[in-house]
């Protein structure tokens, strides 16, 4: 459970600086790119770090800490569905549809990427 809770705030912090990076950038804001980032990227840690996990016999410690804890605490489910219904309270239903799409299908795509290359490192 400490492996966890440390995992997670450091991976809200981490998602917290990343957003403010992205958000001072990017500009006009009308896609959520700071979200979307960092539940891709978030999603390719994941698996790597399962695959690292297995590969060299990590503690269920190390893997809660860093998959549950660290990628559990950096994504984001609640900040990407209150980004979606933005869009959709703003008129964006071609941005919503293509940000619900691309967050699912990228995130799974990230998370099988992150797995290859833990295996290929």
């Amino acid at each position: 459970m400490i492996a966890i809770f440390l995992g997670g705030g450091t991976g809200s912090v981490l998602r917290y600086c990343m957003q403010m990076a992205l958000h001072e950038r990017i500009v006009p804001y009308s896609f959520p790119w700071a979200t979307f980032t960092v539940n891709i990227l978030g999603s390719f840690l994941i698996g790597l770090f399962y695959t690292l996990s297995a590969r060299f016999n990590l503690s269920t410690e190390v893997r809660m800490l860093l998959a549950t804890g660290l990628c559990g605490g950096f994504t984001t489910f609640s900040t990407f569905s209150n980004d979606g219904l933005a869009l959709l309270k703003q008129g964006f239903y071609g941005i919503f549809i293509i940000y619900t799409l691309l967050s699912i299908a990228l995130g799974v795509a990230a998370a099988l990427g992150g797995g290859a290359f833990g295996r290929a490192i």
